[in-house]
C-alpha cells in the first residue's frame, strides 16, 4: 500500500486539534502554486505527520482510460466502458493510480476507508473491475496526489490558502469538472466574483 503502510490505527489529531480528513479544500484565489489555482482537494488523510489529498478539477489530459488499460495489459471485458476520466491528483508520484470510490466496492487490504461512504483503492484490480462492469457504482480516477509535511497544510491555512467545505457525491464524482470550484465555494455562501475582488486586500 506503500504510503498507506501501518495507516490501521486512527491517525493523532493533527497541531490544532482540527482533522480535516473526509473534507474537501478550496484553494482561494491567491493561492501562489498554479498547480492548485481553482483546486478542490479530497482530504485522504491528515495527521500531526502530515496530510494527503486527491485534486477533483483537473484533467491529466494526455491519456485516456483505454490508454491507461492498454498499459496495464487490461482487455476492457464490458460491452460499453464507461467513460472514466483520467484525473490529477496532485503533482507527487504521478504516475501512480488512485481510484477514490463509493462504499460498494473493497478490494480487501489495498482498499482504504475515509469515513463511511469513500474508499480510495490504489490496487490494479479496480481498474479491472471497472473495465469489466464490476467496478463501484461511483468513481474517480486520478493520477498522482497531493502532499503535505507535517504542519505544512496548517501552515497554508493560517496563509488564506485554503477554505474547507464537507465533500459530496458532485465533489467527488462528477464529471463536469470545470464548476466543481465554483460549485464548493458557493456551497459556503459565498459568491466567487466577490472572493476574486476581495483576495490578497486583508
Amino acid at each position: 500500500m506503500g504510503m498507506f503502510g501501518g495507516r490501521t490505527a486512527q491517525p493523532r489529531q493533527p497541531t490544532g486539534g482540527i482533522n480535516l480528513e473526509g473534507q474537501v479544500l478550496i484553494a482561494m484565489p491567491g493561492m501562489p502554486d498554479p498547480k492548485f489555482s481553482e483546486a478542490v482537494v479530497f482530504l485522504c488523510a491528515h495527521s500531526e505527520r502530515g496530510a494527503m489529498g486527491l485534486v477533483l478539477n483537473k484533467l491529466v489530459g494526455n491519456i485516456t482510460f483505454m490508454d491507461l488499460l492498454r498499459q496495464l495489459h487490461i482487455r476492457p471485458q464490458a460491452r460499453r466502458v464507461p467513460g472514466v476520466k483520467v484525473q490529477f491528483g496532485g503533482p507527487v508520484e504521478t504516475g501512480r493510480g488512485f481510484v477514490l470510490h463509493s462504499p460498494d466496492y473493497n478490494a480487501g487490504d489495498a482498499t482504504v476507508k475515509i469515513g463511511a461512504n469513500v474508499g480510495l483503492t490504489t490496487s490494479v484490480d479496480v481498474l479491472k473491475a471497472i473495465a469489466e462492469g464490476q467496478g463501484p457504482q461511483a468513481s474517480m480516477l486520478a493520477l498522482g496526489y497531493a502532499g503535505w509535511g507535517a504542519g505544512q497544510l496548517e501552515r497554508e491555512f493560517v496563509q488564506n490558502g485554503w477554505i474547507t467545505c464537507p465533500a459530496d457525491n458532485y465533489l467527488l464524482f462528477g464529471t463536469q469538472l470545470q464548476g466543481k470550484w465554483e460549485y464548493a465555494i458557493r456551497k459556503l455562501g459565498i459568491n466567487p466574483a466577490q472572493l476574486s475582488r476581495n483576495a490578497g486586500s486583508a
